[in-house]
């Protein structure tokens, strides 16, 4: 893993972006499609067989989607049966061993489960494949009429493996004919540097602590689950959101403008707020391809709560075939349907600071369940955070939260809009960019030495 980030950093991703600029702009997404393919190759050279599987037929469904569309009835035909078979790939990869187990919980069957390798990114690229079809029949978004260009979209490497989600009615344009420009060129450096800095400077030393504190669990004392959970808490953030920075910057670089996925979730006053601000392009992709086509907010109370229940259903099956996340999906949903229908208002009433603890408390217990597949060991933790008789803090819980005292404290500050606020007054001085380029040098190296000289883990929602 080491040596694959170091090559993409200074070779692939270098070697691309200087053939690109070089090949003509009328070449540019034959370059590009051919070396999103060869990216998404690198690990699982099989699985690109699926992605052009995947290519070709939401491509064909668009096509006959578009042609029959003065009949709807007739249209409906080719994008149900596109949306059919996305569905089909991802359940069969994703979720096969979870519905064979479920079914041989009934007496007397003991179907054998399959072991089926999970492609990297097939969540993200179905769920992008299957927005194209339903966009072009809603006319929501142009058919693409090349499948070159078409190929590009899905198999875009910045954004491929974890997101952020791209619909393809908000890149259409961008696929078709963009133009790069050196400030947007500027902007994608620094945005790719400050989301490695996330993940590798941050990300990793948050989760080496949460490792760390379940090494010693049972003797953490209420205190040090705490302090677990919240280096869970950051480890999650600053991976996820580094990687949709670093993509997004990517992107920029190419000269794409992806929608921003976060922003500064942790701040929040509500759980309702919460998911405003986490992991945006999942929320809007289930909430204008589910939430509203089974009729939203506008049908009688009983329903809606229908609707955000399945919703939150899907929400956390997407996640994962693990019935924690499941379960993890519903807890969300229950908290969301009490808030919109009775605790808003009382939030309302409430001081900040009240509001702000009360959905720190409720995203923390909610990574417990996001966390934890097996569930006594679930059920322990949520024990051990309350449970006084271990005692405040263990001696060993004691050494590891000093030991990474000083980046905890760093990560609370860099969830929040501090440093862009500050940067925001600073950014129009005179030298303002030698600051920048000398933070994006020193952040490179340190980063680059961080991942030669740390057991590098890949990130946490290559997974999904």
């Amino acid at each position: 893993m080491v040596f694959s980030s170091i090559i993409f950093l200074f070779a692939y991703f270098a070697f691309t972006l200087l053939v690109y600029y070089i090949v003509p702009r009328k070449g540019r997404n034959i370059f590009l499609f051919f070396v999103n393919l060869l990216f998404y190759g690198w690990g699982e050279p099989v699985m690109v067989f699926l992605m052009l599987f995947s290519i070709v037929i939401n491509y064909i469904g668009g096509y006959f989607v578009e042609k029959y569309k003065p009949d709807k009835k007739k249209a409906k035909i080719p994008l149900a049966l596109t949306v059919i078979v996305d569905i089909g790939i991802l359940a069969f990869f994703k979720y096969i061993a979870m519905i064979i187990g479920t079914i041989n919980l009934l007496p007397f069957l003991n179907i054998p489960v399959l072991s089926v390798s999970l492609p990297i990114g097939i969540s993200f690229y179905t769920f992008q494949t299957m927005s194209y079809v339903i966009d072009v029949y809603r006319d929501d978004a142009p058919v693409s009429k090349s499948l070159i260009n078409f190929g590009t979209y899905v198999a875009l490497f910045p954004q491929l493996i974890a997101g952020p989600i791209v619909r393809y009615k908000d890149v259409a344009q961008q696929i078709r004919h963009r133009t790069e420009t050196l400030e947007q060129f500027n902007h994608g450096v620094k945005l790719f540097m400050v989301g490695l800095g996330k993940k590798v400077l941050i990300a990793n030393q948050m989760g080496a602590m949460w490792s760390a504190m379940q090494a010693t669990s049972g003797h953490n004392g209420v205190l040090g689950s705490w302090v677990g959970i919240a280096g869970y808490t950051m480890q999650i953030y600053f991976d996820f959101s580094g990687y949709s920075d670093m993509a997004c910057g990517l992107g920029n670089m190419f000269g794409f403008e992806f929608l921003k996925n976060f922003n500064y979730p942790y701040i929040s006053k509500s759980v309702t707020e919460f998911w405003r601000r986490w992991h945006i392009s999942l929320s809007t992709w289930f909430r204008e391809y589910v939430y509203i086509p089974l009729g939203g907010n506008r049908c009688k109370i009983p329903r809606q709560i229908f609707n955000l229940l399945v919703v939150w259903f899907c929400t956390g099956l997407w996640h994962g075939a693990s019935y924690n996340f499941i379960l993890w999906g519903l807890y969300y949903g229950l908290i969301l349907i009490i808030e919109k229908f009775v605790l808003n208002k009382v939030l309302e009433k409430l001081p900040s600071v009240l509001r702000h603890i009360y959905t720190i408390i409720i995203f923390m217990l909610g990574w417990v369940i996001f966390y934890f597949d097996n569930m006594e060991k679930m059920g322990n933790f949520f024990v051990s955070l309350f449970n006084l008789s271990d005692g405040i803090i263990g001696s060993e819980a004691l050494v590891i939260l000093c030991r990474y005292i000083m980046i905890l404290a760093i990560a609370i500050v860099a969830c929040t809009p501090l440093g862009a606020t500050v940067y925001e007054k600073l950014k129009d001085k005179k030298y303002i960019w030698i600051a920048e380029t000398l933070f994006c040098i020193v952040v490179l190296v340190i980063s680059v030495a961080a991942i030669v000289n740390q057991s590098y883990n890949p990130f946490l929602y290559f997974r999904f």
